[in-house]
């Protein structure tokens, strides 16, 4: 594990930028690409399951991932969709599984409900695994909108969240203008878009934290379509593969993300 906390690296010189895994090989693989902290992302969960994502379909699904990767020597941060359940309690319940299998992050998406319902579940977590940092999603820029985000997220900071999260937010001025509005109180999430400011931009914006969210997994499995379908057509592939031996070296027996090289030149 790095010397400095999970919460520690949202207030560094540089923003957080989290990547996000969708099995142990993929989390050992950017490990070993020295990013010291890496999330989870619900779709990848949730596709692989061949179940709906944002739906509160992948409870043990995410908890298996969870403790796959808890032991692991990076932060691991957990997305966890709503937590699962509509009752805080039981949302507390999962957060305290999450937290004892090693994770030390949790995101906690609103999905434009009740406001209140929301809070209450990042009072439970809070109360229930306090070693948890709990990252508050707002889906008012990814479902709505925007309307509403500032009385969201200052809900959710008074109810005990360590960070805030907005996706689907990409204008710069907007951006800015989420910061000012929070005055410093908590840092500021954001999922990085293509299309969007680059991650040096945002960092001048003052964003604390970039997710990658599901774009890492949509493009392997862009690219491995791309390479089955370049193959049938006579083609040779493009792009960087890993070799198998250096595959196996990320599993545990071999010493997993502590120890893997992998090449992806």
């Amino acid at each position: 594990m790095t010397q400095r906390t999970f919460a520690d690296l949202h207030h560094a010189d540089e923003p957080l930028l989290l990547p996000n895994a969708w099995d142990h090989a993929s989390a050992a693989a950017l490990a070993a690409q020295r990013f010291p902290a890496i999330g989870t992302t619900s779709l990848a969960v949730a596709a692989a399951a061949g179940l709906p994502d944002g739906a509160a379909a992948t409870r043990e699904q995410t908890l298996l991932l969870a403790r796959a990767l808890g032991s692991e020597p990076f932060h691991l941060s957990v997305d966890a969709e709503g937590g699962f359940s509509d009752d805080p309690d039981e949302v507390a319940e999962f957060a305290r599984e999450l937290h004892a299998a090693g994770a030390v992050g949790i995101n906690l998406e609103d999905g434009l409900g009740p406001v209140d319902r929301h809070a209450a579940k990042i009072a439970a977590v809070r109360a229930a695994a306090p070693g948890l940092f709990v990252n508050a999603r707002t889906d008012t820029h990814w479902l709505g909108d925007g309307d509403g985000t500032i009385h969201r997220l200052d809900a959710y900071r008074q109810a005990g969240a360590h960070g805030v999260f907005v996706p689907g937010l990409t204008e710069a001025r907007e951006i800015a203008a989420l910061v000012r509005g929070l005055d410093g109180g908590v840092p500021l999430n954001i999922l990085y878009s293509p299309t969007g400011p680059s991650v040096p931009h945002l960092a001048d914006l003052g964003v604390r934290r970039i997710s990658l969210g599901s774009l890492l997994y949509r493009r392997a499995l862009g690219a491995a379509v791309q390479a089955a379908t370049d193959i049938r057509a006579g083609r040779t592939p493009g792009g960087p593969v890993p070799t198998y031996e250096e595959i196996q070296a990320l599993s545990r027996d071999t010493g997993g993300a502590a120890d893997a090289t992998v090449s992806f030149e």
